[in-house]
């Protein structure tokens, strides 16, 4: 997992063979297929590990945050994307490589989707409604959001700062789930 961590952010999934994930972590090719199924089998435990990860640091900073709406949604915003930033690795594994797997992102991904997207709508319930939207849809829109500025902090020439992430995400979460 830690040869996959490294590998997989950089040189990046598809350039990494089993070979050279067995080779960073000193172990047979035949231990590695005791473990898991081929590459993407451990590019989804990764990932799954990640979301985990996230989704408590997230679930905590929304329950400790003061009682109002917009500190919840400020303070999970940024749980989420300080813990996502804090290692680059984990970033792009989480928003790039996942992507660039093909099958991983259709279930790995897709849960991780869901479960974000269930802890939006719970965090998001006492928004007063702009407009009578269904909250699913709009909870998985921000999401993909949230991500595609994630995405553009990884990948731009001139990474955008933490709290201007932070500052657009809030402002996409609030207008999007009806605040006013």
């Amino acid at each position: 997992m830690t040869a996959a961590y490294s590998l997989y952010a950089k040189p990046g999934f598809a350039a990494t063979t089993i070979e050279r994930l067995c080779s960073e972590a000193r172990i047979s090719n035949r231990a590695f297929y005791e473990c898991f199924g081929g590459r993407e089998e451990l590019l989804q435990a990764l990932h799954e590990r990640c979301v985990e990860e996230s989704l408590v640091v997230v679930a905590k900073a929304v329950q400790d945050a003061p009682s109002t709406l917009d500190d919840r949604v400020k303070a999970g915003i940024r749980a989420y994307i300080e813990f996502t930033t804090a290692d680059w690795r984990r970033a792009r594994i989480m928003h790039v490589e996942v992507r660039r797997s093909g099958d991983v992102l259709t279930t790995s991904g897709q849960r991780a989707v869901d479960s974000f997207a269930r802890l939006v709508e719970e965090a998001s319930a006492d928004f007063p409604a702009a407009a009578p939207l269904n909250r699913r849809l709009v909870a998985r829109g921000v999401i993909g959001a949230l991500q595609e500025l994630l995405i553009e902090w990884l990948l731009a020439e001139a990474q955008p700062a933490t709290d201007e992430l932070v500052d657009v995400a809030v402002h996409i979460f609030t207008r999007s789930l009806g605040a006013p």
